[in-house]
């Protein structure tokens, strides 16, 4: 029995809202893929959003355009980085497989700049 994709799954973007230590929120637009029941979103390892997931899991989500102009109803969500090597290896699948040549040039260009290492994959569970 597969496991029926979250809301948001098939968004071209979302817009992930992190919050800051004094709780004012921090939105910014991702690629999401649905993997296990839940979001994935890859960022680059040094990125706020992953600094301010890794203190504080409260998250929230909402479908946007790729300039992160919200088009619907902001959910409330979890997050949380992914450390476990073969759960990257799934969700860096899941993102190839949703936005396959973009993802490709996008890892060919990492690759080279040897920024592929230094990513990080984001699980997102929506409430």
């Amino acid at each position: 029995m597969s496991t029926p994709n979250p809301p948001l799954a098939d968004e071209p973007y979302i817009n992930l809202e992190t919050f800051k230590r004094d709780g004012n929120g921090v939105k910014t637009p991702v690629w999401v893929a649905p993997l296990d029941g839940k979001l994935v979103v890859m960022s680059a390892g040094n990125a706020f959003k992953v600094k301010r997931l890794r203190r504080d899991a409260r998250a929230r989500v909402a479908a946007c355009d790729f300039r992160g102009n919200v088009r619907g109803a902001w959910l409330e969500a979890t997050g949380r980085v992914l450390e476990d090597g073969e759960h990257v290896k799934r969700a860096h699948a899941a993102l190839r497989g949703k936005y396959r040549w973009q993802m490709a040039i996008g890892d060919f260009f990492a690759r080279l700049s040897g920024r592929m290492a230094k990513r990080a994959f984001l699980e997102i569970t929506v409430a």
